[in-house]
């Protein structure tokens, strides 16, 4: 047998490598735009800045070092100069789709971020490898505006996986969904009437506002948002808000909500600050052409009958009062299961008469039409 020449005894003793190939080089020498690699073939291995990273302005002196060790893929064994050219955005590309695919066949969850925002969905990267997700499977809810989630980092799993034609489709919405309904499903296993719980403001009406409660929504209704009168929620809520709440009633999925707190009532010491026959000041707060409304304090509103403002025959309030008109009253009839507390100005007139204090003067049919509309408001 003949003695093989040293160029030979070196050729075997070196690997063989091809293309596409992945391989680990030891970096021997590092210039802004390029790196040379040891990777234990006859020649080393040349890396350019854009076969590094996505970032062509990275100068490479100040992200790699000599002796570091990249992972790289063989792109060519020969550039034609005798130089095997590599690639660390391929080698991650690669591994990274044998990633989505153990995660598409095991449905596992994967994190990964966002790099662009396009027309029908976004681009999601995940260790240098790119995932669409249509924008159909973004939110379980119709979101328009996606730009939102430029540069993000969100979950999905992989529906579908076709690397040969380049198509791996991702969705969020089914982790969404899913996740709601643990939320919904430990929300109703554990809330009770009675319940006092912290919610975010998601919609707001002119009835009422909707309250996230973490896994379904309660209803706010304006009557409940005070123990005193709401003209507006959106004076008195904004979208996103934090608010603290007493769950009222629930009733299957429909859960009714209150802010008004027993602690809080301000009719609980009503039968002593506004016993019959007390002088109170109050302030006009609404009108109607049969009495108007004076608050005394807040949450409590009290009924000052036409009939009962002056002895001097009055057509109608507004002939007489102005909202926001501070007046004096005196406390003729007080019934705080209703809730209810009217006054009489004329009673404070001199001399006093026993059918000034007598409520059956006053016009009942009309006292309960205030009543009804005071219900209607609230």
């Amino acid at each position: 047998m003949s003695e093989m020449s040293f160029e030979q005894m070196l050729d075997a003793s070196l690997k063989s490598i091809h293309a596409g190939e992945i391989v680990t080089g030891k970096v021997i020498s590092v210039k802004p735009d390029e790196i040379a690699l040891n990777i234990g073939y006859k020649s080393d291995g040349i890396m350019t800045r854009s076969d590094y990273s996505a970032d062509n302005t990275v100068d490479l002196t100040t992200v790699v070092n000599v002796g570091d060790e990249i992972e790289c893929k063989v792109k060519k064994v020969n550039d034609g100069e005798g130089q095997v050219v590599l690639s660390h955005r391929e080698a991650l590309a690669s591994k990274a789709s044998e990633e989505l695919k153990d995660a598409f066949e095991n449905q596992t969850v994967l994190t990964g971020k966002v790099v662009q925002v396009v027309k029908g969905g976004l681009n999601v990267e995940v260790n240098g490898a790119r995932v669409f997700i249509p924008a159909s499977l973004v939110s379980d809810t119709f979101e328009r505006d996606l730009t939102k989630y430029q540069g993000q980092d969100i979950q999905f799993v992989i529906t579908e996986f076709n690397p040969m034609k380049r198509r791996v489709i991702g969705d969020r919405k089914q982790l969404m969904a899913a996740t709601k309904k643990e939320q919904h499903d430990k929300l109703f296993s554990e809330l009770q009437v009675g319940d006092v719980r912290t919610g975010v403001v998601k919609n707001l009406t002119d009835f009422g506002a909707f309250i996230d409660l973490g896994g379904a929504d309660g209803l706010l209704h304006i009557s409940e948002m005070s123990w005193g009168r709401i003209e507006n929620p959106k004076k008195l809520f904004k979208s996103g808000q934090e608010v603290k709440v007493l769950v009222k009633e629930i009733n299957g999925e429909r859960i009714a909500l209150t802010r008004k707190f027993p602690d809080e009532n301000p009719w609980k010491d009503a039968e002593t600050k506004f016993a019959v026959g007390t002088v109170v000041s109050g302030k006009v707060a609404r009108m109607t052409d049969f009495g108007a409304f004076v608050e005394l304090e807040k949450g409590i509103d009290a009924l000052l009958h036409v009939s009962q403002i002056s002895r001097e025959h009055v057509n109608k309030p507004s002939d007489v009062l102005e909202v926001g008109q501070e007046i004096e009253a005196k406390i003729v009839d007080l019934d705080v299961d209703s809730h209810k507390i009217s006054l009489s100005m004329k009673a404070l007139s001199e001399p006093e008469r026993k059918e000034d204090l007598d409520v059956a003067d006053v016009d009942i049919e009309a006292v309960g039409k205030a009543e009804a509309e005071r219900v209607d408001e609230e």
